[in-house]
């Protein structure tokens, strides 16, 4: 029976194989003279061994002798397919730089179409492996179609769709203008490898129109962009934007509404660090590593970083504790004290809202001494950004647990949980709070004091002693406006607790 088709065959064999040429032994060349992989090895790289099935391999264009026969064929310069991560199916999808430099006057729309519409359909989370412009084609290419089009975006409403239903990457992974652009920044975790992918609303040739001599890299960097919140983070090569993609799946459901994987946990529960008891200076105007805590009370080795180069005064972490994953927002002293900025708050509003929508518990770690305060930050409206922050926190609807180490100032302050729900809450004795800051404002409040003293010096030391005496946190807890005070070295006890008790 089979051989009745061995001719449809062979022809499919052959179209198959034409397909693995890609753009050609020269293209392929270029491509790894500028340090890149091609396609196929990056879904290598990407997916597990053997995994891949890849879908509408032979499409693309076919040329014809005067017979009708097949003589060559050029596959589209996008792929995608099925494939595994650690085990888990994805949709994986990647441009082809070497077919057309990954332009769209050399792709199929549909098959973007189907890739994206695969992912939410089938409920798969989703890696796009970007390299190239993805958008409208060339100049060119309007008069080869002879007519020009009002902009429209084949598929975009299933970009959105995948937003909110699965896990979305996107790695950009070579020079990506326009639509390519934009196809990175609508995810949930994106990735640029440094020196080796830029981004840009237009290149550097089409900037040039506006009088702006730029090039690739100092246009659209990685070390631009992964600090303007654009990009999440950055990778040294293509092997790390892989590992740092799959890390961060590694803690999200497939999909959202789907429930959270718990791992083995080796790292007993109770395991209390002694650092703990000296971590935080008694000198309140220093800073200290809250890295250090955050990897000192979640499951060794668990912890995962993203967007650390920009929002910089909150740090936004994924990490086990008892081997569930969980969302971390953490301040972070050694940037302006911790206080937020507008790109701070912005950070920190959009890790609650990834948090929200895949349903990981929150554990918030927290010295905030309020607000940027300044011209920058009026002219950058810190408040407004502050304020839909507090509002995104209020909204939450997963569970939350705040651990004081420090400050918490004004509303800034305010803004570290939903006050109205029930406070799963736990101060460190170096806990020190308030509507505003005590440094900085006795002179003022106790100016007439300090002036009818005869030793005003003596007396201002006497008053800031009452003063820390009104001021320690357990005088806040003899008033229950505090829950806890604790032992910082059974922080991580007590979060496991949280956190299993929130899983159950």
């Amino acid at each position: 029976m089979t051989e009745n088709w061995k001719s449809e065959l062979d022809e499919l064999a052959k179209r198959q194989k034409l397909a693995l040429k890609m753009g050609g032994a020269a293209k392929l060349k270029r491509q790894k003279d500028r340090g890149k992989l091609n396609v196929r090895e990056r879904m290598d790289m990407l997916l597990d061994q053997g995994s891949f099935r890849e879908i509408g391999k032979i499409a693309g264009k076919g040329t014809y002798d005067s017979k009708g026969d097949l003589e060559d064929f050029a596959p589209s310069n996008f792929i995608f397919g099925r494939g595994d991560i650690a085990g888990r199916p994805v949709v994986a999808t990647a441009d082809d730089f070497t077919v057309r430099g990954g332009a769209a006057d050399a792709a199929i729309h549909r098959k973007f179409t189907q890739a994206e519409q695969m992912a939410h359909e089938l409920r798969l989370p989703l890696i796009r492996m970007i390299d190239g412009t993805g958008g409208g084609g060339s100049v060119k290419m309007i008069e080869d179609m002879g007519f020009t089009y009002v902009p429209f975006v084949p598929g975009w409403d299933h970009v959105v769709k995948n937003l909110d239903t699965v896990p979305v990457v996107a790695l950009a992974l070579g020079p990506t203008a326009g639509l390519g652009a934009a196809r990175a920044v609508a995810s949930h975790y994106s990735v640029m490898v440094k020196g080796l992918s830029q981004i840009f609303t237009a290149g550097p040739q089409v900037v040039a129109a506006l009088g702006e001599t730029q090039n690739k890299e100092s246009l659209g960097g990685s070390i631009i962009h992964t600090r303007n919140g654009v990009i999440d983070d950055e990778a040294k090569d293509e092997a790390e934007a892989f590992s740092m993609a799959k890390q961060f799946l590694s803690f999200l459901p497939s999909y959202i509404g789907a429930d959270l994987t718990r791992t083995e946990n080796n790292d007993p529960v109770d395991r209390a660090e002694e650092t703990l008891l000296s971590i935080v200076p008694r000198d309140k105007s220093k800073a200290y590593n809250m890295r250090r805590i955050v990897q000192s009370v979640a499951d060794k080795g668990s912890v995962f970083e993203m967007g650390r180069r920009w929002g910089r005064g909150v740090i936004t972490a994924f990490a086990r504790f008892d081997g569930w994953p969980v969302a971390v927002l953490a301040s972070d002293p050694t940037f302006l004290g911790g206080s937020w900025t507008a790109d701070t708050a912005e950070k920190a509003k959009r890790f609650t809202s990834l948090a929200e929508q895949f349903g990981m518990p929150v554990i918030h770690l927290v010295d905030n001494p309020g607000f940027m305060i300044g011209l920058e930050a009026e002219r950058t409206a810190t408040i407004r950004r502050g304020v839909e922050t507090m509002n995104a926190i209020y909204k939450s609807t997963v569970p939350w647990a705040n651990v004081i180490i420090r400050k918490a100032y004004g509303v800034a302050g305010a803004a570290m949980s939903d006050h109205t729900r029930f406070q799963y809450r736990f101060a460190w004795p170096s806990g020190d709070w308030g509507s505003l800051p005590i440094e900085g404002g006795v002179e003022v409040a106790y100016q007439a004091e300090l002036k009818a003293s005869k030793n005003p010096e003596k007396k201002l030391t006497e008053i800031k002693g009452r003063l820390a005496k009104v001021t320690s946190p357990f005088r806040t807890a003899e008033h229950f406006a505090v829950e806890d005070i604790i032992d910082p070295r059974i922080t991580r006890k007590l979060l496991c607790e949280f956190v299993n008790l929130a899983m159950r």
